[in-house]
């Protein structure tokens, strides 16, 4: 079936405005704003037009990929944000005109959108989405951890409490040189003492268990997924990355995919050997 119609969504936490191209050309229509729920949505689609006569698209943003799950058989388009076409001065912002430039974007180049004006990202079925969540507390556990141990760093070295010569930081006999050798004779001190130790411990039992949890994770992945973490099992950096194109690599990315810093720009997640099967 013919592709007739180009649907532009500019979606939010509770509403969607909906706009509407026309493969003829002409001007784009707006259809309004409908609640993001999802019997509005079948609604929606309802009155559009019959499945496979239209595709659309809408930002990738905080709301996640819940309704390019709800319209995956639709031909959905999430597109990255930052690189939806803008005209040099046009400075109004609004719902409406959002889900207008998204629709006549689409309708631009309908057959190959990578080539047009709009750039679609990789968008992730569940079960990744899920892995990705998991990831997600990792890094959110390690930046607890590190605010911990500066809260507590600090608190020492502002009382002149100083560690013997050649003892590391953060390591088991400098936790147990805190917990044996600090004390304060002010109860006040002690307290204050005890509680940043004992964070600094549960944010350590936190990441034990979210990287326990991943470990389980990885046994239990998908072939597509769990064949990426074996590929890189033996990695410790990601200077020690497999080259584009390398045995091993075609099987975890799609063509263009690549990844800069520690960032993989498509699966949107920070790399690291535990955590790369996430993407397929």
């Amino acid at each position: 079936m013919a592709i007739e119609k180009f649907v532009g969504l500019d979606v939010h936490a509770a509403t969607i405005a909906v706009a509407v191209a026309e493969r003829d050309g002409g001007e784009v229509r707006v259809l309004g704003t409908i609640p993001n729920q999802e019997a509005s949505i079948r609604k929606l689609v309802g009155k559009i037009g019959p499945v496979g006569s239209w595709k659309a698209c809408y930002e990738a943003g905080p709301t996640g990929y819940v309704l390019s799950w709800q319209l995956e058989k639709l031909g959905i388009q999430v597109v990255a944000p930052t690189l939806v076409p803008v005209k040099a001065g046009d400075r109004v912002k609004t719902d409406r005109r959002d889900a207008e430039r998204l629709a006549r974007g689409l309708r631009a180049r309908p057959d190959s959108i990578r080539l047009g004006d709009l750039t679609p990202v990789w968008v992730p079925d569940a079960a990744h989405e899920a892995l990705r969540d998991l990831v997600r507390a990792r890094e959110a556990a390690k930046a607890d951890q590190l605010r911990a141990r500066h809260r507590l760093g600090k608190f020492l070295l502002r009382h002149g409490r100083r560690p013997p010569e050649k003892m590391r930081a953060w390591t088991a006999q400098y936790l147990d040189w805190i917990r044996k050798e600090v004390k304060f004779q002010e109860l006040a001190q002690q307290t204050a003492l005890g509680d940043s130790l004992d964070e600094v411990d549960h944010q350590t039992q936190r990441i034990a268990r979210l990287e326990g949890a991943m470990d389980e994770a990885i046994e239990t992945a998908p072939e597509t997924m769990s064949r990426c973490q074996r590929n890189r099992v033996a990695m410790r950096s990601p200077s020690d990355r497999v080259p584009l194109g390398d045995a091993g690599e075609r099987d975890c990315h799609s063509p263009g995919s690549n990844v800069v810093g520690n960032y993989d720009r498509q699966a949107c997640v920070p790399y690291h050997p535990r955590w790369h099967f996430v993407r397929p």
